[in-house]
């Protein structure tokens, strides 16, 4: 099978967003490729974190990859900093990246004004380490979402640029399988689900966080009353109805919102029950994986490690030869 590579960052709670929107489109994928899954600690070191939490962190989305429905004999689950040739392989791509493709990133951008006190080099070489992360595995496909495309399109230019320097095809150039999910809206109605903008619904929250959550979320800003016809094209709830109901709630709740047949507390209590159906299953997986005592997760990390560090070092000998630079040590 062809070999896919993608990865989160252990930066805390997996929220709806990210299930929806990546991670089960994951879990499908690993019926079909050679499936690479990192947790990307080595990025998320470009912006402020808490140093006795990472290690936590790390354990967290490892036990939620495999709560969400990764495999870990179906697929691969390793720990970035484990495999020493991610950064080998950005420094060397890195003398083959344009600085003017690097400018045009907007990723930088936006985060480089979250985050004016910490404009890093990291924040800026972010792109070309992500590159790193997918060459050193000889990736075919990428699963991504549409605000990740810039990033492989330079993966792409990266490795064309590798490739004709040295007259080589050694490294293939990824392709990205991008997910069909809708984009999952916060609990604010402006923005997709995510956790710095303090919007997202997390996938191990208790029944009551989420239910106060979605009972504080925002509707049609027009329909201040129950008895007031509301537009649910222009409402959060109901663009959540579209993924989590059925289709006979949906239009129960359409037609209830624009006659004033059915109040929007009705209409979160539909949706927060369908939401239950999903994260329930996966969050009991997940309370059964992280109370475990005999260092299951560990374990899996560490033999994911093992397998990326002996294909990283096999594909790391062959690019230096590529490049000229001489192995003594081998």
């Amino acid at each position: 099978m062809k070999t896919l590579f993608s990865g989160a960052q252990p930066t805390g709670n997996i929220h709806l967003g990210n299930y929806i929107g990546a991670i089960k489109n994951w879990v499908k994928l690993q019926n079909d490729y050679d499936c690479i899954f990192s947790i990307v600690d080595l990025h998320s070191l470009s912006i402020k974190y808490n140093t006795e939490e990472l290690e936590n962190k790390i354990l967290d989305l490892a036990a939620n990859y495999i709560a969400c429905g990764i495999n870990p004999e179906k697929s691969t689950i390793f720990i970035q900093s484990h495999v020493k040739e991610h950064c080998e392989l950005l420094w060397l791509l890195s003398t083959v990246t344009p600085l003017g493709d690097l400018n045009r990133m907007t990723q930088f951008k936006d985060k480089s004004s979250q985050n004016p006190q910490n404009i890093n080099l990291g924040l800026y070489s972010y792109p070309v380490l992500q590159a790193a992360d997918i060459c050193l595995y000889r990736a075919q496909f990428v699963p991504v979402g549409e605000d990740q495309i810039q990033h492989i399109e330079l993966t792409r230019e990266i490795v064309r640029k590798f490739n004709t320097r040295f007259d080589t095809d050694f490294l293939p150039e990824p392709a990205e399988i991008l997910s069909t999910a809708p984009r999952l809206l916060g609990c604010d109605g402006e923005a997709k689900m995510s956790k710095s903008k303090g919007n997202d619904i997390g996938l191990t929250e208790d029944d009551k966080t989420i239910r106060t959550k979605i009972m504080q979320s925002k509707t049609d800003p027009s329909r201040i009353r129950k008895t007031d016809p509301g537009n649910p094209e222009v409402c959060n709830i109901y663009s959540w109805h579209k993924i989590f109901s059925s289709k006979e709630e949906q239009q129960e709740c359409y037609t209830g919102c624009k006659t004033a047949g059915i109040g929007c507390v009705d209409c979160k209590k539909i949706v927060y029950n369908n939401m239950l159906n999903v994260i329930e299953p996966i969050r009991n997986n997940y309370n059964s994986i992280i109370n475990r005592k005999d260092g299951y997760l560990k374990d899996i990390l560490i033999e994911g490690g093992k397998k990326c560090r002996k294909i990283a070092k096999e594909n790391m000998s062959e690019i230096k030869k590529i490049m000229g630079i001489p192995e003594y040590d081998s």
